[in-house]
């Protein structure tokens, strides 16, 4: 498990520093007005949840199925409601910065959900051998 999660980590951490290279080049392409100044605190975040989720999903895998398939939805569950307070709390206390926030939030969320996703089904995945005909 523990070479699992140490792999999990490289490759989350490669992956988040080609998003942060893409989103410096988007910061000199486009005006000032439609990035967030929150951004680099967005990638720590997404890191961090990433980083905990995965844990305890690796930790649920070698467990029941059931107790696996609990663990997905509940961590699901729970990053939706944080994900959604974190958005919820920086409209309210920094309006003029809203929806730029929202919108690299949720490009963000789009890109580590599916970094994510495609992780734990690889490391999941049985592994078949090959038959010989």
């Amino acid at each position: 498990m523990k070479s699992g999660y140490i792999n999990y980590l490289r490759q989350l951490l490669t992956f988040s520093a080609i998003l942060v290279s893409l989103t410096l080049i988007m910061s000199f392409l486009l005006p000032e007005t439609f990035l967030s100044p929150a951004i680099p605190f967005l990638f720590v975040f997404f890191i961090a949840s990433s980083l905990l989720s995965f844990y305890y999903l690796l930790l649920s895998t070698h467990k029941r199925f059931m107790k696996f398939v609990n663990t997905f939805l509940l961590t699901i569950i729970i990053k939706l409601f944080l994900y959604a307070g974190v958005m919820i709390i920086y409209a309210f206390v920094r309006r003029s910065d809203a929806i730029p926030f929202m919108l690299g939030f949720f490009i963000l969320y789009l890109c580590y959900t599916i970094f994510e996703a495609v992780s734990i089904i690889k490391y999941t995945k049985p592994s078949t051998p090959d038959h010989k005909v």
